[in-house]
């Protein structure tokens, strides 16, 4: 599944390479990350715990942290907070992706501020299931997309 010879970038706003070595090669943890984040459907999401859950190594904050530092070459806008809410920074880049992609949303009530929606993670939640899987639970109960929890 690997990207031979992806170059790391930063997210919106970020620089765009690290400094460096670094630049040449990802670490193995990163490429596993960015490879789950490549996997993600269009229109669907996984949580930073999700991720790490799917990995079976790390937790939120190191998948977090692949993403800001290397997340510009991957989807990034598909690897999101548990609770829907957008990216700080990058809410608008991120909008115009979920729109385009369809990924479903919440529309922010008139006291949010800035009145940005979030993602419906009920639906858009994605546990890694493609194919044939995702219409079978394996055990012959439904299964699939939104089931992950």
């Amino acid at each position: 599944m690997g990207k031979a010879g992806r170059k790391p970038e930063g997210l919106p706003g970020e620089a765009a390479e690290p400094a460096g070595d670094a630049a040449e090669e990802l670490p193995p943890y990163a490429e596993r990350v960015l490879d789950v984040a490549d996997a993600i459907p269009p229109g669907r999401v996984m949580t930073y715990g999700d991720v790490a859950e799917w990995l079976d190594e790390g937790g939120p904050r190191q998948v977090g942290r692949v993403m800001a530092l290397y997340g510009g070459a991957a989807p990034w806008w598909r690897v999101v907070r548990a609770d829907g809410t957008l990216l700080p920074g990058a809410e608008l880049r991120a909008l115009a992706h979920y729109r385009e992609e369809g990924t479903p949303l919440r529309q922010a009530g008139p006291a949010a501020e800035g009145h940005v929606p979030r993602i419906d993670m009920r639906r858009a939640r994605w546990d890694g299931v493609t194919g044939a899987e995702a219409n079978d639970g394996g055990d012959g109960s439904p299964g699939g997309a939104g089931t992950h929890t």
